[in-house]
């Protein structure tokens, strides 16, 4: 990448206040992101049209608005205090989409300097939660793998763990050495974090030619902050990533973040009338929620239930059938990366459909009496 390039990833500023220009700097930092200054209108035209966001301070409104620029979305004039009323007029001339008042609109010019930088993948950013019906049901299982297919596809995939009881998702991808904050490490409050800043910080493990960012529980049972995750899965989501959420099924305020904003739901349970008793409390509390909601059956089932059964038991659509197959927990204990062949893959795969959507136009679940659900079948 050239010099030229990495100007136009910077939000462009003109300022003669020096105190105006320290506090932007601050910002910025604050943001993840750095300014690229010009020293006066003719240098401002050559990147007026490429910069992600134009900052003025009030000199620079009025030496831009005497140069005439084309309009363009992203101008903000930035000033101390209140506007002064000769502002209005130059802000105005230049097209302006807001004029800021420092300190006052600190926090929404962090955010808007965040969203700029950020460079999203193709389309809007998906949500995925999974969960299981029972302790043991596997969903954590389904979790790594389906983040680890969605990074071997090419997509830029974030796999946030939070289930701070349940060992850390990193010990299963083979992290637990790696270098990165963990959730108790990741000091985050309500406001909003760069998506590039987190991949800088978290442990990530290559899948094929995309790296997978991992935000793992550590081993001392200690529960991100709900503003936290909101802040991670909000960020990521912004920046076009795909974001699998692992969550407790007894559903906690930090795990209602996540569930909240999850485009797709799924439950995992085992096929036995115990595992379906304890599923039917988790799923009438989805369904309260108004998340949209898919089932994972495990089979075999010991006792001859159907997923049509299932489905019937929990009033909801099965997506997908796994098979246990326990050359799949030898992989994870030894900290090895899901493969690409089996039930666990394809079951990967259906679910990454579903939450792109095109599995959604499609009838989801198993068929009227229950029988040929998608991904039934041993691992090949």
């Amino acid at each position: 990448m050239g010099d030229d390039d990495v100007d136009r990833n910077r939000p462009l500023v003109l300022a003669e206040d020096t105190d105006l220009l320290d506090d932007l700097l601050r910002l910025a930092a604050a943001a993840g992101c750095e300014l690229h200054r010009v020293a006066d209108a003719v240098a401002l035209r050559r990147d007026w049209g490429t910069a992600p966001l134009v900052l003025l301070d009030p000199a620079g409104v009025a030496r831009c608005a005497a140069a005439v620029p084309p309009r363009r979305p992203g101008v903000l004039v930035v000033c101390a205090g209140e506007p002064p009323p000769q502002l209005w007029p130059h802000a105005v001339a230049v097209g302006a989409e807001r004029v800021v008042s420092l300190p006052r609109d600190e926090e929404w010019l962090v955010a808007a300097l965040t969203d700029a930088v950020e460079t999203p993948g193709p389309g809007r950013g998906r949500v995925l939660a999974l969960l299981g019906g029972r302790g043991g049901a596997g969903a954590s299982t389904l979790a790594a793998a389906v983040a680890v297919t969605a990074a071997r596809r090419g997509d830029r995939t974030l796999l946030v763990d939070c289930d701070p009881l349940g060992g850390g998702l990193d010990l299963a991808l083979g992290l637990e050495t790696a270098d990165g904050l963990r959730w108790p490490e990741l000091a985050l409050g309500s406001g909003r974090v760069a998506a590039s800043s987190l991949r800088a910080a978290l442990p990530a493990t290559e899948c094929g030619d995309t790296p997978l960012t991992v935000l793992s529980c550590d081993r001392s049972g200690r529960a991100p902050a709900p503003d936290a995750v909101a802040a991670v899965v909000d960020s990521a989501r912004r920046a076009g990533e795909t974001v699998v959420c692992d969550l407790p099924r007894h559903l906690p305020e930090f795990a209602l973040v996540a569930l909240d904003r999850a485009d797709l739901v799924l439950l995992v349970v085992p096929a036995d009338v115990r595992s379906c008793a304890a599923a039917s409390v988790t799923a009438t509390r989805l369904a309260e929620r108004g998340a949209r909601l898919g089932l994972v059956v495990r089979l075999p089932a010991p006792g001859g239930l159907t997923p049509g059964d299932v489905s019937r038991a929990l009033g909801c659509p099965v997506l997908a059938c796994v098979r246990d197959d326990p050359a799949v927990g030898k992989v994870l204990d030894h900290g090895r990366l899901p493969g690409r062949r089996g039930t666990l893959s394809r079951v990967a795969r259906r679910v990454l459909d579903a939450l792109a959507g095109t599995a959604a136009r499609q009838q989801v679940g198993a068929s009227p009496d229950g029988r040929s659900p998608v991904g039934a079948g041993r691992a090949g």
